[in-house]
């Protein structure tokens, strides 16, 4: 197990670069000139010579292969560059942005995995009942509307037409809270957010999970299990169900990421000041800078969130061996 876990790490290194170099080179081939960040359209327009004279303190005439060995270079020092239209390093840009995006993530996996474990094994247990069906359902609307869809109809709902909660934002931008009641401010805002991301994950994960324990309760040592008097909840909870968990190990490993890079559209709809909403606006404003850091962060957690879930496989089913 220690060896399968050290081959692993050091597989990390050329599987992030090799990302990175395709990474770099599709936002490098995307059109327009990042240049175009430092034009004021309120001031007399730059000259050609200024223009080419910024793009070569930024070193945008250098070949593609020059440019990515010195922004990898940097970026193995922690160097991720500076942001093009906030003029200050990728890296501050990231941190101001990360918290938000942790919590608003750490949020709908919690939500979506407290409520999807019991919803799946209830609509399985209790199969082709009314229950079923209305959770089948409720699933299959929920994975056919897209997430924008659903945000921007619980903002209508309960905070336009209710009046409920606030729409936007993380915070109060007209009060200035302190202690719980900073708190309380910042819950608010969180619900609407949360309840949009958590929609399409939370109607796959009760399928996932539904249809793994029925397929678990249908092996042959459940049947042992049920011929040798032990009781339903024992066979279900002791026999069934950490078997069955084993499918949401890897969509656990698979959400990682979006602790991280969070979810674009939603905080775009939203305003929420995360990693989302930092990338929106930098692709919409070509900073390539903030993009790749954006972009390599997530391939980071999402290498990471794959091999979490490998060990995770191995604590839940012991059968389970790596060499």
């Amino acid at each position: 197990m220690i060896l399968y876990l050290i081959r692993r790490i050091v597989q990390m290194i050329p599987l992030l670069i090799g990302i990175s170099i395709l990474s770099f080179g599709i936002i490098r081939s995307a059109p327009g000139d990042p240049t175009g960040v430092y034009i004021d359209p309120n001031k007399p327009p730059p000259s050609k010579e200024d223009l080419a004279r910024l793009r070569s303190d930024l070193g945008l005439d250098d070949p593609l292969p020059v440019q990515y060995w010195q922004w990898l270079e940097n970026a193995v020092r922690g160097d991720f560059g500076f942001s093009l239209s906030a003029r200050r390093p990728v890296e501050e840009e990231i941190l101001d942005r990360l918290p938000n995006t942790l919590l608003l993530g750490g949020a709908s996996l919690l939500v979506t995995i407290f409520l999807s474990i019991p919803i799946g094994i209830l609509s399985a247990v209790y199969r082709y009942t009314l229950l079923d069906y209305l959770v089948t359902f409720i699933s299959f609307v929920g994975l056919s509307v897209p997430g924008f869809i659903v945000a921007l109809f619980i903002i209508q709902v309960f905070g336009v037409e209710l009046g409920w909660l606030p729409i936007t934002g993380m915070r109060n931008v007209r009060e200035e809270y302190e202690g719980w009641a900073k708190v309380r401010d910042v819950g608010e805002h969180l619900i609407l957010p949360t309840v949009a991301l958590s929609a399409a994950s939370l109607a796959r994960w009760v399928r996932y999970q539904r249809s793994s324990l029925l397929d678990t309760l249908s092996q042959d040592y459940i049947r042992t299990a049920r011929a040798k008097g032990a009781r339903e909840r024992r066979v279900l909870f002791l026999h069934a169900l950490r078997n069955a968990i084993l499918p949401m190990i890897t969509l656990v490993g698979l959400s990682i990421p979006n602790l991280v890079s969070g979810a674009f559209i939603i905080e775009f709809v939203f305003g929420w000041p995360g990693m989302g909403l930092l990338a929106v606006n930098a692709a919409l404003k070509r900073d390539y800078p903030i993009i790749m850091g954006v972009t390599m962060l997530s391939a980071i957690f999402i290498v990471l969130g794959n091999f979490v879930a490998d060990v995770a496989y191995h604590w839940a089913d012991p059968r389970i061996r790596y060499v």
